[in-house]
């Protein structure tokens, strides 16, 4: 029997919202296996379906910037909350993402580090690029940022993609977009659509919501309609274009874009999005 770390009770209790007891059994039946102890709690219907990213647990400020073929978003980490504020720190993470939008990097490369040790010698304290992500932005695309908070706590990128330039650079579109980027940075969506979520996790869900219409005591039929009937809910939830829409909760994001598409006289679809969240657990 492996032996149950409290460190690891808590971190499943942070990733699932499960109490500490139930999180210590789930663990002691998982035989510490922590992905198998987090499937148990699915299973038993105390865990919150988890999301992409986790708790903040690190200071930093997140940085977005857009050029006319690309944009980036860049989490730029930091000691204390107050060096976010710095005016070096600020101009450390601006320079970074410029590097990395003028070049074809995927990782931190030796100009990064240098640019990082330069200001971490003038702030006095540790500072790292903890990660970066791009989008190309192609003729018809538009994208927007957003950034929340004054220490940009949160930052989104965006991408709608139209039928034509024109279509493109309708207010209608420039708005929706931009409310777009709101909904993301307050639902904060695991996936663009169902075609974006990974088989293994469908079937994982499956898995989990057949164990727990076993319980009901219902014919096999019936079972198997309550399982879709879930996984269908489950994914609206998770899902970016089939969540109710910030500005309209009466409508799903991809109803709104159906409609904004129309009234800018042509066809246009959420391609992409990008949120970083200061200190959140990578996926």
């Amino acid at each position: 029997m492996a032996e149950i770390k409290a460190t690891e009770v808590k971190r499943l209790r942070d990733r699932t919202g499960a109490g500490m007891m139930d999180c210590k059994k789930a663990l002691t039946d998982a035989d510490g296996d922590f992905a198998k102890a987090e499937k148990i709690l699915k299973e038993l219907g105390l865990a919150a379906a988890a999301k992409r990213g986790g708790r903040a647990t690190k200071e930093g400020r997140i940085f977005t910037k857009i050029t006319p073929t690309r944009a980036g978003i860049l989490e730029l980490a930091c000691e204390t909350d107050f060096v976010a504020r710095n005016t070096d720190f600020v101009k450390l993470g601006g320079a970074a993402l410029d590097h990395i939008l003028g070049s074809n990097i995927t990782a931190v490369d030796e100009k990064i580090e240098a640019m990082v040790q330069e200001a971490a010698g003038t702030i006095k304290e540790n500072l790292r690029v903890r990660r970066f992500s791009t989008m190309e932005i192609g003729d018809n695309d538009c994208v927007v940022e957003y950034l929340h908070g004054d220490t940009g706590s949160i930052g989104v990128l965006v991408k709608i993609t139209a039928d034509s330039p024109a279509v493109t650079s309708h207010d209608a579109v420039k708005k929706f977009a931009f409310d777009c980027a709101l909904h993301v940075a307050a639902f904060n969506p695991s996936y663009l659509n169902h075609d974006a979520v990974p088989s293994e996790y469908v079937a994982e869900q499956e898995s989990i919501f057949a164990t727990q219409a076993k319980n009901m005591d219902k014919p096999e039929n019936v079972i198997q309609g309550i399982v879709k009937g879930k996984l269908k809910k489950h994914l609206a939830e998770i899902c970016l274009v089939d969540q109710p829409f910030v500005k309209d909760e009466k409508k799903s994001v991809g109803q709104v874009t159906a409609a904004v598409g129309t009234e800018a006289g042509g066809t246009i679809s959420v391609t992409e999005f990008l949120y970083f969240r200061v200190g959140e657990d990578e996926a």
